[in-house]
């Protein structure tokens, strides 16, 4: 845990704290005590008779036993032509300021010291000669009270990281269980089980992860839904004309007349093109609904277009006229140019096919406010008003039509639209007067792109 090595850290920095503060702790005790045996020796410094001292003996005995080590001492002039006391003790390398005591570490004879020191003038009525007096103790005491100090922090933190340690170990488990039940869950859900994750039996903090793993499970449901669904589709679009197929091959084999196998031969291709067809569209829809988008900006104009001229083959045989209107400016939406193909030519197939000789199919592309559209209108049967809702769903068709199909085209268009965060809207070409309605109108709306974005 990443806890454990902060606090280490955060201890050891204190450590260093404390032992600084310890040091000046001690310094500012120890030298009140220096301050008080300087005092003491200088109410004790003669100078009637040239420069004397009358030590208080019992008081310097009292001060080694408090430093717990040896005690010095000097009083000298500042010229240091008259010196008594321990000679050599060490002054501050800044001097002396008159009347202010100064301290400093030193060493003396080798040993570490803490020296005090006070200069005066050596007789106020006649001043320019100045008395230096200076004490001086061991640091033996003072280190250890510092010692003592820095041990006493270092125990109470270690038994804060200690305590803090197990406390965290101890909430982390606790808050970890819901987790490690879910864990077990999952663990043994069968291997198509991809209900979702309930997020009410996890932490607070957890539940973004759960509703992350949650929308993962519906997508991976959504997907092998669609696959089941394609499989579902494939047995039952694909079964019923190999069937067919095969029958006819049977009949053409077993013919003799030559007119009649040519009549079965033309059939069967017709059977087969059929098929291929239906094939190609349950390709085509397993893309839209589950492909990988790769998006680009798409200029609908040139899109309609290029679809509309593809068909114009189809149309004019059928005898259809197949006209095309394009918006008055470009028109930019982004998507997936080869799925919003697919979709524009199921739309100019099923026009073509329900549209009787004579008629018309018109391409049109325009705006609807920050929506683009792809629109193609026909003349044809249309699909009943109480049956516009059921428009797109897979195999649908509508009750008012007779020719063959597979009922696959719209449910592309649908699925493609909705790829591309659009919709489909189906409604009747032309209304009367008298509320009868003709042909059909179905739009592929999309979400309007700036091409520059």
């Amino acid at each position: 845990m990443l806890a454990i090595p902060v606090m280490l850290v955060m201890v050891s920095i204190e450590s260093a704290l404390t032992w600084k503060t310890g040091l000046q702790a001690a310094d500012a005790a120890y030298d009140r005590s220096l301050l008080g045996a300087i005092k003491a020796i200088d109410s004790n410094v003669s100078t009637e008779t040239g420069l004397s001292v009358e030590l208080p003996y019992r008081m310097l005995e009292f001060f080694e036993l408090t430093a717990s080590g040896q005690v010095y001492f000097r009083v000298s002039t500042e010229d240091g032509l008259v010196e008594i006391g321990n000679a050599g003790l060490p002054l501050p390398e800044r001097g002396l300021k008159l009347g202010v005591p100064q301290f400093i570490d030193a060493e003396y004879f080798g040993e570490p010291v803490r020296v005090g020191a006070l200069s005066r003038e050596l007789d106020p009525d006649k001043p320019g000669r100045r008395l230096v007096i200076q004490v001086a103790e061991s640091t033996t005491s003072r280190n250890a009270f510092s010692r003592g100090l820095l041990l006493q922090a270092i125990g109470r933190d270690a038994l804060n990281v200690v305590v803090v340690t197990v406390t965290l170990a101890l909430l982390i488990g606790w808050a970890l269980q819901p987790l490690e039940r879910l864990r077990r869950e999952v663990a043994a859900r069968s291997s198509d089980d991809l209900s979702p994750v309930d997020e009410a039996e996890v932490p607070a903090d957890a539940a973004p992860l759960v509703r992350a793993i949650n929308h993962h499970l519906e997508r991976q449901r959504e997907l092998i839904e669609s696959r089941r669904r394609f499989v579902d589709d494939a047995s039952h679009q694909i079964r019923t004309p190999l069937a067919t197929l095969s029958t006819q091959v049977g009949y053409a084999l077993r013919e003799q007349d030559a007119g009649r196998v040519r009549e079965a031969l033309v059939a069967l291709k017709s059977q087969i093109d059929d098929t291929v067809r239906r094939t190609n569209q349950m390709l085509a829809l397993a893309r839209a609904d589950t492909a990988v988008e790769q998006l680009s900006a798409v200029e609908l104009n040139a899109l309609a277009e290029r679809c509309t001229r593809e068909t114009w083959a189809s149309a004019r045989e059928l005898g259809i006229d197949l006209g095309f209107e394009p918006a008055g400016t470009a028109v930019h939406v982004r998507g997936n140019e080869g799925q919003l193909r697919e979709a524009l030519l199921n739309l100019l197939h099923n026009s073509l096919r329900y549209t009787p000789a004579r008629g018309q199919v018109t391409v049109q592309v325009l705006r609807d406010g920050a929506c683009a559209c792809l629109r193609v209108v026909d003349d044809g049967p249309g699909i009943p008003a109480r049956e516009r809702l059921r428009a797109g769903e897979r195999f649908f068709r509508g009750s008012n039509v007779d020719k063959p199909g597979s009922g696959l085209g719209l449910a592309i268009v649908r699925a493609v639209a909705q790829r591309h965060q659009g919709s489909m809207e189906v409604a009747a070409a032309q209304v009367a007067l008298d509320g009868s309605e003709k042909g059909a109108a179905v739009t592929l709306k999309l979400p309007m792109h700036q091409a520059n974005d």
